[in-house]
């Protein structure tokens, strides 16, 4: 039986596993290869990257300082999580695993526009679609920005972005813009144009990103959807875990879950869904982890 089995390779994972290595534990690593941080074409936030290092390289460089511990990463898809008393067995497609404890960093995905999976990856990956104001909204400073959002989520996005650039647009999604007149007062003020949808046709010409609105076709140096994200916490809810409406695990100071022996760590939990924060979170679990299987048997060399 396995002192922890950690669901999800992205930071956080990766993070548990360097540190429950290093303490000892013997651990498992499942990833079914679809970390949101691989799709960060490269991120100048992270500290310590003067440079920026792109996201795949992030991820390349954590996995074999987990390797040199000893942690190694299966390709494995989980499908269910069950309590066995006060352990858990974890079910894969590849079959099933006992385990004293469970980490869960599954993290999220976000909702994108409806293109062609072609264009879309070379938008992202060449900054015309970016996801993350909060990581990278340095880069479009004083550009031409577009917001695909609505409602509140729409409006607070435009507005985190309207502190970059003077020249930001938020475009509906679907038909007209759902806001209230709060919102529309703050977008107002702010001075960020409001254009309603459907949008769609999205194509890139000149380096540009261009989108068809009702009010035309409007180019832009990068665009930011703010359309939501599915919070990946099925497994960990299913299993009787407490969350948020939005789907967020509740965890308490230490990563604990509702359900003992159940830890979380990463987007997959309510908080800023940064890598920093996610690796932070991860040592928090890991030691917390390593204390509980002390308590349980003293942990001796």
């Amino acid at each position: 039986m396995d002192d922890c089995i950690i669901i999800g390779a992205g930071p956080a994972g990766l993070t548990a596993a360097i540190y429950l290595a290093r303490f000892h534990l013997s651990i498992r690593l499942f990833d079914c290869g679809s970390s949101r941080a691989a799709l960060i074409p490269r991120t100048h936030n992270h500290a310590g990257y003067p440079d920026g290092i792109a996201g795949t390289d992030l991820l390349k460089r954590m996995a074999e300082q987990a390797e040199n511990y000893g942690a190694v990463k299966e390709d494995v898809l989980v499908t269910r999580i069950e309590r066995d008393g006060e352990n858990f067995v974890v079910h894969t497609d590849r079959g099933h695993y006992p385990a004293r404890t469970v980490l869960l960093a599954t993290g999220v995905v976000n909702n994108r526009p409806d293109m062609d999976d072609t264009l879309h990856d070379q938008a992202l990956f060449s900054g015309l679609i970016r996801y993350c104001p909060i990581c990278d909204g340095y880069e479009v400073t004083d550009k031409r920005v577009g917001v695909i959002g609505t409602d509140d989520h729409g409006m607070r996005e435009a507005l985190f972005l309207r502190g970059y650039t003077n020249d930001v647009t938020l475009i509906a999604p679907a038909a007209e813009h759902q806001l209230d007149e709060e919102c529309v007062r703050a977008l107002d003020e702010a001075g960020i144009v409001r254009v309603d949808g459907p949008c769609g046709g999205y194509a890139i010409e000149d380096d540009r990103f261009v989108v068809e609105t009702a009010g035309g076709r409007m180019a832009f140096d990068s665009v930011y959807p703010a359309l939501g994200s599915l919070i990946r916490s099925k497994l960990a809810v299913d299993a009787g875990a407490a969350a948020s409406d939005e789907g967020c695990l509740e965890v308490d100071a230490h990563q604990r879950t509702s359900i003992p022996g159940l830890f979380a760590a990463g987007d997959v939990v309510l908080g800023l869904d940064q890598i920093s924060h996610a690796m932070g979170q991860a040592g928090v679990a890991a030691t917390t982890i390593r204390n509980l299987l002390a308590e349980r048997k003293p942990l001796r060399r």
